[in-house]
Protein backbone atom coordinates (compact mmCIF):
# COMPACT_ATOMS: atom_id res chain seq x y z
CA UNK A 1 0.00 0.00 0.00
CA UNK A 2 1.11 3.70 -0.87
CA UNK A 3 -0.01 6.83 1.07
CA UNK A 4 -0.31 9.99 0.04
CA UNK A 5 0.47 12.84 2.63
CA UNK A 6 -1.49 16.58 1.89
CA UNK A 7 0.39 19.41 3.75
CA UNK A 8 0.58 22.71 3.90
CA UNK A 9 -0.59 26.14 4.89
CA UNK A 10 -4.11 27.03 5.95
CA UNK A 11 -6.69 27.40 2.95
CA UNK A 12 -4.05 26.03 0.38
CA UNK A 13 -6.79 23.77 -1.06
CA UNK A 14 -5.83 20.20 1.02
CA UNK A 15 -9.03 19.10 1.14
CA UNK A 16 -10.16 20.00 -2.00
CA UNK A 17 -7.09 17.77 -3.59
CA UNK A 18 -7.85 15.09 -1.47
CA UNK A 19 -11.39 14.67 -2.32
CA UNK A 20 -10.29 14.99 -6.03
CA UNK A 21 -7.90 12.75 -5.33
CA UNK A 22 -9.89 10.20 -3.92
CA UNK A 23 -12.67 10.72 -6.38
CA UNK A 24 -10.88 10.41 -9.68
CA UNK A 25 -8.70 7.55 -8.55
CA UNK A 26 -11.56 5.82 -6.58
CA UNK A 27 -9.43 5.17 -3.61
CA UNK A 28 -10.39 5.88 0.32
CA UNK A 29 -9.69 9.05 1.84
CA UNK A 30 -8.25 9.70 5.30
CA UNK A 31 -10.40 12.83 6.43
CA UNK A 32 -8.63 15.87 8.12
CA UNK A 33 -9.79 14.47 12.06
CA UNK A 34 -9.21 18.30 13.43
CA UNK A 35 -11.91 19.86 11.40
CA UNK A 36 -14.68 17.63 13.32
CA UNK A 37 -12.90 17.46 16.20
CA UNK A 38 -12.89 21.14 16.42
CA UNK A 39 -16.38 21.85 15.58
CA UNK A 40 -17.57 19.58 18.31
CA UNK A 41 -15.47 21.04 21.04
CA UNK A 42 -17.58 24.21 22.45
CA UNK A 43 -14.26 25.81 23.55
CA UNK A 44 -11.38 27.36 22.59
CA UNK A 45 -8.97 24.99 21.76
CA UNK A 46 -6.03 24.20 24.16
CA UNK A 47 -2.17 22.65 24.22
CA UNK A 48 -3.57 19.08 25.02
CA UNK A 49 -6.30 18.83 22.34
CA UNK A 50 -3.64 18.61 19.76
CA UNK A 51 -2.30 14.98 21.45
CA UNK A 52 -6.04 14.37 20.85
CA UNK A 53 -6.27 15.49 17.11
CA UNK A 54 -3.05 13.56 16.59
CA UNK A 55 -4.21 10.08 17.80
CA UNK A 56 -7.36 10.86 15.87
CA UNK A 57 -6.16 11.49 12.84
CA UNK A 58 -4.29 8.24 13.01
CA UNK A 59 -6.45 6.32 14.41
CA UNK A 60 -8.78 7.07 11.27
CA UNK A 61 -6.03 6.29 8.87
CA UNK A 62 -5.02 3.33 10.50
CA UNK A 63 -8.65 2.24 10.16
CA UNK A 64 -8.68 2.86 6.35
CA UNK A 65 -5.73 1.34 6.08
CA UNK A 66 -6.74 -2.24 7.48
CA UNK A 67 -8.04 -2.59 4.23
CA UNK A 68 -4.94 -2.56 2.43
CA UNK A 69 -6.00 -0.53 -0.50
CA UNK A 70 -3.41 -0.01 -3.12
CA UNK A 71 -3.48 3.87 -2.14
CA UNK A 72 -4.61 5.65 0.84
CA UNK A 73 -4.99 9.24 0.56
CA UNK A 74 -4.55 11.26 3.60
CA UNK A 75 -6.11 15.19 3.78
CA UNK A 76 -3.01 16.00 6.59
CA UNK A 77 -1.24 14.27 8.93
CA UNK A 78 1.05 15.02 12.01
CA UNK A 79 3.45 17.48 10.06
CA UNK A 80 0.67 19.84 10.47
CA UNK A 81 -0.31 19.32 14.05
CA UNK A 82 3.51 19.85 14.83
CA UNK A 83 4.13 22.85 12.87
CA UNK A 84 1.08 24.58 14.41
CA UNK A 85 1.75 23.50 18.29
CA UNK A 86 5.03 25.00 17.76
CA UNK A 87 3.18 28.43 16.14
CA UNK A 88 0.43 28.49 18.59
CA UNK A 89 1.79 27.45 22.03
CA UNK A 90 5.83 26.89 21.56
CA UNK A 91 6.10 23.42 21.78
CA UNK A 92 5.06 20.02 20.97
CA UNK A 93 4.08 17.06 22.53
CA UNK A 94 6.97 14.64 22.61
CA UNK A 95 4.76 12.02 21.70
CA UNK A 96 3.82 13.64 18.25
CA UNK A 97 7.48 13.75 17.81
CA UNK A 98 7.86 10.31 17.94
CA UNK A 99 5.06 9.28 16.15
CA UNK A 100 6.51 11.36 13.06
CA UNK A 101 9.51 9.50 13.00
CA UNK A 102 7.24 6.11 13.10
CA UNK A 103 4.82 6.84 10.25
CA UNK A 104 6.09 6.74 6.69
CA UNK A 105 4.72 8.38 3.40
CA UNK A 106 5.46 7.63 0.33
CA UNK A 107 4.73 10.98 -1.08
CA UNK A 108 3.87 14.35 0.41
CA UNK A 109 2.24 17.06 -1.76
CA UNK A 110 2.79 20.88 -0.32
CA UNK A 111 -0.13 22.84 -0.98
CA UNK A 112 1.19 26.41 -2.59
CA UNK A 113 -0.20 29.46 -1.32
CA UNK A 114 -1.22 30.93 -4.41
CA UNK A 115 -5.22 30.22 -3.78
CA UNK A 116 -7.46 33.06 -2.38
CA UNK A 117 -7.99 32.71 1.09
CA UNK A 118 -11.32 31.37 2.20
CA UNK A 119 -12.92 32.68 5.46
CA UNK A 120 -13.33 29.99 7.80
CA UNK A 121 -14.20 29.65 11.80
CA UNK A 122 -11.17 27.85 12.49
CA UNK A 123 -9.07 29.35 10.22
CA UNK A 124 -6.95 31.72 11.82
CA UNK A 125 -3.86 33.75 9.50
CA UNK A 126 -4.60 34.60 6.21
CA UNK A 127 -1.32 36.99 6.64
CA UNK A 128 1.10 34.26 7.44
CA UNK A 129 0.47 31.50 4.80
CA UNK A 130 3.70 32.50 3.00
CA UNK A 131 5.08 32.53 6.51
CA UNK A 132 4.12 28.63 6.75
CA UNK A 133 4.72 27.71 3.67
CA UNK A 134 8.11 28.15 4.03
CA UNK A 135 7.87 25.80 7.58
CA UNK A 136 6.53 23.17 5.85
CA UNK A 137 9.10 23.38 2.78
CA UNK A 138 12.07 23.66 5.54
CA UNK A 139 10.23 20.79 7.23
CA UNK A 140 10.25 18.85 4.11
CA UNK A 141 13.74 19.47 3.51
CA UNK A 142 15.24 18.74 7.14
CA UNK A 143 13.27 15.33 7.28
CA UNK A 144 14.24 14.65 3.04
CA UNK A 145 10.62 13.57 2.86
CA UNK A 146 9.95 12.96 -0.96
CA UNK A 147 7.28 15.94 -1.83
CA UNK A 148 6.36 18.02 -4.43
CA UNK A 149 4.24 21.56 -4.16
CA UNK A 150 1.68 21.76 -5.24
CA UNK A 151 0.73 25.01 -7.63
CA UNK A 152 -1.51 26.33 -10.02
CA UNK A 153 -4.97 26.28 -10.68
CA UNK A 154 -7.48 23.78 -9.98
CA UNK A 155 -7.26 21.33 -12.58
CA UNK A 156 -3.51 22.13 -12.65
CA UNK A 157 -3.09 20.83 -9.29
CA UNK A 158 -5.13 17.50 -9.60
CA UNK A 159 -3.26 16.83 -13.02
CA UNK A 160 0.72 17.52 -11.10
CA UNK A 161 -0.91 15.48 -8.39
CA UNK A 162 -1.85 12.82 -10.69
CA UNK A 163 1.52 12.43 -13.11
CA UNK A 164 3.45 11.88 -9.44
CA UNK A 165 1.02 9.21 -8.38
CA UNK A 166 1.24 7.49 -12.02
CA UNK A 167 5.04 7.56 -11.16
CA UNK A 168 4.65 5.90 -8.23
CA UNK A 169 3.28 2.94 -8.78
Amino acid sequence: MKKIAIIGPESTGKSTLAKQLSEELSYPLVPEFAREYLKGLGREYKYIDLTEIAKGQIESEDKLAESKPPLLICDTELTVIKIWSLHRFKQVQGWIERELKNRKYDHYFLMYVDTPWVEDPQREHPELRNYFFNIYLDECKKRRLPYTIIKGKENERLESALKVIGNLH
